[in-house]
Parts: structure tokens; sequence; C-alpha cells
């Protein structure tokens, strides 16, 4: 049962890097040349299955998988454009907020 698991891994690098592969009309010469625009990062998680979160850096977009390390079924979380997240000055909810550490750190 936990081949099935790694199986389902696989088939999502091997999704990634094959969406990374995007070709321009600049690469015609080296039409497999992968890019830097599609990064997947793996992750034990709660709930007996793998997490795997791929982030398309050019667009700002984030997808989260879960993958059942019983059955190697992929499924699809979440997906959010993280553009406006990033735009953000800050955002915490808990003490020290970003302002009260700047304040601390600015000279008087």
């Amino acid at each position: 049962m936990r081949n099935s698991a790694w199986m389902g891994l696989a088939v999502v690098i091997c999704f990634v890097v094959l969406c990374g592969l995007g070709l321009r009309q600049s690469d015609a010469d080296h039409p497999f040349a992968p890019t830097a625009e599609l990064i997947a990062l793996s992750s034990d998680a709660a709930g007996n299955h793998q997490q795997v979160t791929v982030i398309d850096a050019k667009a700002r977009i984030m997808s989260v998988y879960h993958i059942d390390n019983a059955t190697g079924v992929i499924a699809l979380k979440s997906v959010r454009n993280i553009r406006a997240d990033l735009l953000m000055d800050e955002f915490n909810t808990e003490s020290p907020l970003p302002r009260e550490i700047r304040a601390i750190l600015t000279p008087k």
C-alpha cells in the first residue's frame, strides 16, 4: 500500500515537471529545458497522507494536493492566487507585530 502513495507522489512530480517544461519560441533549440516557474514541495501530513504544494512562481498561484498513503489517491485541496497576499505590508495575528518589531529596531 505504501508503494501506491509513492506512485501517486511520482505522478504529481511528473505532472509538475511536464508543466514546468513550458515551451517558448526562444526554446526551439532546447525544447526540454526545464524552467524555474514551478516549484513542488512534499511533506508528510497528519491523516496518513503526503501533502504536495505546487507553486507557480510566474503566475503567483499556489495549489495543495493530498496523496493518500494507503491508496495513492490524489486530491486537490486548495488553489490560491497569492499576488494580493504578497502585496500586504504585514499580516500577523499575534505579537510581536511587524510594526512593533520595527519600532524596537529603529534608533530613536
